[in-house]
């Protein structure tokens, strides 16, 4: 599953995120839901989420 629809995430969800500084590359960071910070139902580029660890990237897999 993608990660550009809220309603597919929630807090506890395992997932794979690309962080800012990784955009270019591509680098994937996995872990685990804290927060959703994207408001809007949808984002082309990934729901917005802070992880456990406290790392904020876009999500784009749901495990």
């Amino acid at each position: 599953m993608n990660g550009q629809n809220r309603k597919n995430i929630q807090p506890g969800a395992h997932v794979q995120i690309v962080l800012k500084r990784d955009q270019r590359s591509g680098k994937l960071t996995e872990g685990v839901v804290k927060d959703l910070l994207t408001k809007s139902p949808s984002h082309p580029h990934g729901i917005k989420v802070r992880l456990e660890d406290g790392q904020v990237g876009r999500v784009k897999h749901i495990l």
